[in-house]
């Protein structure tokens, strides 16, 4: 399972669970400021780290053909989409792949790019 390192991780959690449909599975403390938590969908899961004002590095100009950094494989891909189609973080549009995916990506508050695929 994926794990992000991020500077503020109850922001993260609930951009997640508001915009995604992710639930908050666990944290640690249970109170914020947190420096764990658990997020899942579906069968897919996702951890979270706290790391003081870490930023990503944006890596994109470096691998044109795409960067993501989750993959998320999970049924109902195109309802979640409908869900997301107009928000300002999908960085690529519900495409059918020549391997015969349906995907999309977003791009999360701290500029990890995840990507759901599936049937």
């Amino acid at each position: 399972m994926p794990t992000f390192l991020v500077s503020d991780i109850a922001l993260t959690a609930r951009w997640y669970v508001m915009e995604l449909g992710f639930t908050l599975a666990g944290q640690f403390p249970a109170q914020e400021p947190y420096v764990f938590a658990s997020l899942q969908r579906d069968n897919a899961e996702l951890m979270l780290l706290n790391l003081a004002d870490y930023e990503k590095p944006d890596l994109t100009a470096r691998r044109p053909a795409g960067l993501w950094d989750a993959y998320f494989r999970t049924s109902g891909v195109e309802s979640l989409y409908e869900t997301v189609k107009d928000k300002p973080f999908v960085k690529m549009k519900l495409t059918k792949q020549r391997y015969g995916d349906l995907e999309f990506a977003v791009r999360d508050p701290n500029g990890y790019v995840v990507v759901f695929g599936g049937d």
